[in-house]
């Protein structure tokens, strides 16, 4: 849970956001959606880069459904400090209290409302003013939220072969605030997927010698497109109180159900409880049997 980030202002007001965390899901335009939000300008005006060692400061891992909750915090808290230097030049500029300076919609504001100075003018005069600015945060994320799914599955089972097809699938999850809803369906469908190729067909195969017998992804059967149905995804989102924005995970929790959804779907249709996986037809077909 380890996070820092960099957050600099250009002088025409967009800002660059450098990471170490390597984007596996999208996480860099979640990083650039939550830093616009503080700093109260377009997401179009955000760039958001990942940098190596040499470049950004340290960041642990991107797993364990990790970024875009604390590195997106770090984020948060670099665009706040941006924020800050923002008011307090604003401030001086005006020769007023910090505290008579508010920010709203990417403007520093007087408490007269007389006085506005926009995110552009600021940075446009930060050399007359104290030079470049540039947020920084690093932190040690606490409060992740655990995510919360279910998964309904409808499959048809070929009772002379036991081939199964899976017909319907929905994925339900608490994904707390969905800061890229169609990136946080992605990782949904994406962990649905993965879950019933272990379900139906992955399986490594040995022979007497333990050598593998099926090396190769001609053998080793994931599923691909014509193998799966749309799968329908249901985002609820129930902030996580211990993120600024309520973020909780997304990535991880979606490959947990569908074994168990699968194997209870292929017992509704078959009535017969097969406790081993992969439900492969030749499994499934000496299950069949057994019954009758």
């Amino acid at each position: 849970m380890q996070s820092s980030a960099t957050v600099s202002l250009n002088e025409d007001g967009t800002a660059n956001v450098l990471t170490g965390s390597p984007d596996l899901s999208g996480s860099r335009i979640s990083l650039a959606m939550m830093a616009a939000e503080e700093l109260g300008i377009d997401v179009d005006q955000v760039r958001s880069v990942v940098g190596d060692t040499e470049t950004a400061s340290y960041n642990d891992v991107s797993g364990g459904s990790r970024v875009t909750f604390a590195t997106g915090m770090a984020v948060i808290d670099a665009a706040r400090d941006i924020v800050e230097q923002l008011r307090q030049r604003a401030a001086a500029i005006w020769e007023v209290e910090l505290d008579s300076v508010t920010w709203e919609d990417g403007r520093a504001v007087a408490a007269d409302a007389e006085k506005v100075l926009s995110i552009g003018e600021l940075a446009a005069g930060a050399a007359r003013t104290g030079g470049p600015i540039v947020g920084r945060a690093s932190l040690t994320a606490r409060g992740a939220g655990p995510a919360f799914v279910t998964h309904l599955c409808d499959v048809e089972v070929d009772p002379d072969t036991g081939k199964i097809d899976v017909v319907r699938y929905t994925a339900v999850q608490d994904a707390g605030k969905a800061v890229h809803p169609s990136y946080v369906e992605g990782q949904m469908q994406g962990g649905a997927s993965q879950g019933i190729g272990w379900a139906l067909n992955e399986e490594y195969v040995y022979d007497e010698k333990g050598t593998l017998e099926n090396p190769g992804f001609l053998d080793y059967r994931i599923p691909v497109a014509s193998d799966l149905p749309m799968i329908d995804t249901v985002i609820v989102e129930v902030p996580n109180p211990g993120h600024p924005y309520g973020v909780r995970g997304a990535g991880e929790a979606p490959i947990i159900p569908p074994l168990a959804a699968v194997a209870n779907a292929v017992h509704g249709a078959t009535g017969r409880r097969i406790r081993d996986l992969p439900l492969s037809p030749p499994r499934v077909l000496e299950a069949l049997e057994q019954a009758s």
